[in-house]
């Protein structure tokens, strides 16, 4: 008997749990290809992907980031013990620390997200929407490794049932549901997510040591049966240590500071060269630290066409451009960054490839794509060197022109009914 004979065997009553029907029929129509067609006469194209599956590659873009993303944390929290400093110095520790770090957010990302959207579903009586398998990747890629958990279950409440479910489910939201929970995580409780100190995990700072809950106890003895390194419970944070982000130096201290003398005494590059932020060894959210898997991951979704390359490179060139005039211009710190920096920064590049190119959200038009991302890129980075109170412009920027892209998609629609009425009433007078 085939596998999905005996799966299809323990499909319960729709009217009896619907429920219980709703969470059969997700992961019946994940494992399986849906048994529709088309019907009637004329031409059809048919294609093994549907929406789960164009979702699911999104989500294979983002496991680089991340993979990177655990290791990051692992090194970012010894860096400020001062040991394991080595890039694949105790490359377990890291890799483990990142892990658990990140296993409980995602859980609570899924858990509460999709109980929401089953919950709904039923309610409503049709099958679960696909869109949350990218939400539930793209929260915890945006969030800090030290989010406390039942602030980050508000948020996505918040996100999914306001931003989503009552405009209508999938399909039919005009904002970003990972950018709404992110926005209201960091309006309600913004010494959480702001600042230096929440992007490095697993330190107790009123004691100013290492904390590992129960994660130490778990695998120390298996690493010592190695001969490996251990967790060391209660090792002192270094001195002098502060935690700082590229975006928390650089509105004070700008690019490059020097001496009299020519020396180098402060800015970004004092402490984190270029290489090292696009490589991605700097503190910062989850997954938008490793350049080059942000990179791959868009090169992925731009050669299977579910992510659109107008809104990619029309964003860069409105972050370009407007960083050339910031330079030009130059009255406060911040603005003396070079503007091709400003890609190795912060989450610039992540919001980019996976944030701006949301199908749902984004402009559908192609030109009202091309105004769509150039204004993110500009409206993003005139956040992020404006206004000292607020580190990134990504956010904001996007969530704002997701209010606008109908908006532009219209005028771009009425433009092109324009130029066609008066191209007909031209060859009627000729």
């Amino acid at each position: 008997m085939a596998f999905i004979d005996t799966f299809q065997k323990l499909e319960p009553d729709k009217k009896k749990s619907p429920f219980l029907h709703t969470a059969y029929d997700a992961f019946f129509t994940f494992f399986f290809k849906p048994n529709a067609t088309t019907v009637g006469k004329g031409t059809h194209i048919r294609d093994a992907m549907d929406l789960k599956r164009t979702m699911v590659h999104v989500v294979l873009a983002m496991q680089l980031c991340f993979v990177f993303g655990a290791y990051n944390i692992g090194q970012q929290h010894f860096t400020a013990l001062g040991i394991h400093t080595g890039l694949v110095e105790a490359l377990h520790l890291k890799l483990i620390f990142g892990i658990m770090q990140i296993l409980p957010i995602f859980i609570v990302s899924n858990v509460v997200g999709l109980g929401i959207e089953f919950y709904f579903a039923a309610k409503k009586g049709h099958a679960v929407e696909e869109g949350y398998l990218v939400t539930g990747a793209l929260i915890p890629a945006i969030m800090p490794p030290d989010v406390p958990l039942w602030m980050l279950a508000l948020s996505i409440i918040f996100a999914v049932v306001l931003g989503k479910e009552c405009f209508g489910g999938t399909g039919m939201n005009i904002l970003n549901v990972a950018l709404l929970a992110r926005a209201f995580i960091f309006f309600a409780y913004p010494t959480e997510i702001s600042g230096d100190l929440p992007w490095v995990a697993g330190l107790d700072l009123e004691k100013g040591v290492a904390a590992y809950s129960w994660t130490h106890t778990l695998f120390n003895p298996i690493f010592s049966s190695f001969g490996w390194s251990t967790f060391a419970e209660g090792a002192p944070i270094v001195q002098g240590w502060s935690g700082a982000t590229p975006l928390g130096i650089a509105p004070l201290e700008g690019w490059a500071k020097y001496n009299v003398n020519g020396e180098l005494i402060g800015g970004v590059t004092n402490t984190y060269s270029p290489v090292q932020m696009f490589v991605g060894g700097i503190p910062g959210c989850i997954a938008e630290t490793c350049k080059p898997a942000i990179i791959l991951g868009g090169i992925f979704l731009m050669i299977t066409g579910v992510a659109s390359w107008r809104i990619m490179i029309s964003m860069a060139l409105g972050v370009a451009l407007t960083g050339m005039l910031f330079n030009a211009w130059g009255f406060n710190p911040y603005m003396e960054v070079p503007w091709y920096q400003h890609f190795n920064m912060g989450g610039l590049l992540f919001a980019l490839v996976f944030m701006a190119t949301d199908p749902v959200t984004a402009s559908g038009t192609n030109v009202g794509k091309w105004i769509y991302g150039f204004s993110i890129g500009f409206l993003g980075l005139v956040i992020r060197v404006m206004n000292p109170a607020y580190a990134e412009g990504w956010m904001l920027a996007i969530l704002f022109m997701n209010v606008f892209a109908p908006l532009v998609d219209y005028y771009v629609i009425q433009n092109n009914i324009s130029k066609r009425l008066k191209r007909k009433q031209n060859v009627a007078t000729v």
